[in-house]
């Protein structure tokens, strides 16, 4: 103690300046809480809704594929030190029991999906399907147990519906003042904020389709993704992959395919920011059908792409298809 006293007496003489110790809730306000998101949309949701209150780490980044991932050591680490973990759920991360088993976290799980109605994938007959000229938007011409692999046989890409995002939001907000009480305020406000955005990009969305003369809103994509989308705005979607990436279109798959463009002049053929592009363009090729550009599905752009934030990422799949469908 004595030591201690001559020591600050000796650096006041010296004009020295002293670090001072914060008090304990100064420490804890200043600290952000640690937190994950599995993908890189649902980690731009958390950032929203968290502000500066909360530090964010995203297992799948931009442009990666989440059907796909392998967790890594470093992973199992990210998620050990979290305090709340956030998944999509539906069996999108088919990986990530066994990564937070792996992990020995203590953190919260939570599902951002909860209390939306989940979109269940037809089982029917395809060729059969395509035949009778059916073109319901639920329909996902991929077979049951064939494509699905974990989704259970559940579309798992609620976001692609901006009415969905909301509910994924006020998950996040509850789960957020649930863990960090003293952050009630600044999670509702957040939370407000952006869902008065979505609402606004909800609204654009949809006029946006509605733009588009309703025989022409029929396009082909990578996978099957955009099962809300369609649902929502009223685009049908047609993919060779079903809703998971994990498998490869079979021959009879494509074939269809190529045979339904034809046969019903379906004017445009996406590509995806997750999906290798030849399978696309061999489609292309085949039926002289449009290649509309790039869409995006289950992850954001970098930085420095046209899709690296949500609402970004809606703006840009609308005004590809806009531009691809309207003329």
């Amino acid at each position: 103690m004595l030591t201690r006293r001559l020591a600050v007496a000796g650096a006041l003489a010296l004009g020295l300046s002293l670090p001072l110790a914060l008090p304990a809730a100064a420490q804890d306000a200043t600290k952000k809480i640690p937190v994950v998101a599995s993908f890189s949309i649902l980690g731009d949701f958390v950032k929203e809704v968290g502000g500066d209150r909360v530090a964010v780490t995203t297992l799948v980044g931009p442009n990666g594929d989440a059907h796909v991932f392998q967790p890594a050591p470093a992973d199992a680490k990210k998620v050990a030190a979290a305090q709340i973990v956030f998944v999509n759920g539906l069996g999108f991360e088919g990986w990530i029991d066994r990564l937070v088993k792996a992990s020995g976290t203590k953190a919260e799980i939570v599902v951002a999906t909860k209390g939306i109605t989940p979109r269940e994938m037809a089982d029917e007959d395809e060729d059969d399907h395509a035949a009778h000229g059916h073109k319901d938007h639920d329909h996902d011409h991929a077979k049951k147990g064939e494509h699905d692999h974990d989704h259970g046989g559940i579309d798992p890409h609620a976001w692609q519906s901006v009415a969905n995002a909301e509910i994924y939001v006020a998950n996040i907000r509850d789960a957020l003042i649930a863990a960090d009480p003293a952050g009630k305020a600044a999670y509702e406000a957040n939370a407000s904020a952006y869902t008065a955005k979505l609402e606004a990009l909800d609204a654009q969305v949809k006029a946006a389709m509605a733009a588009i003369p309703e025989s022409r809103r029929r396009i082909i994509t990578s996978h099957d993704a955009f099962g809300y989308f369609g649902a929502a705005y009223g685009v049908e979607f047609i993919a060779p992959q079903g809703v998971s990436t994990e498998s490869e279109a079979s021959a009879k798959d494509v074939a269809r395919i190529i045979r339904q463009i034809k046969a019903e002049n379906i004017p445009a053929v996406f590509m995806e920011n997750i999906s290798d592009p030849r399978l696309v363009k061999r489609i292309a090729k085949e039926t002289q059908a449009k290649i509309g550009g790039e869409l995006f599905s289950d992850a954001l752009s970098d930085d420095k792409g046209p899709a690296s934030t949500y609402i970004d990422m809606m703006k840009n799949n609308i005004t590809q298809l806009s531009s691809a469908l309207s003329s």
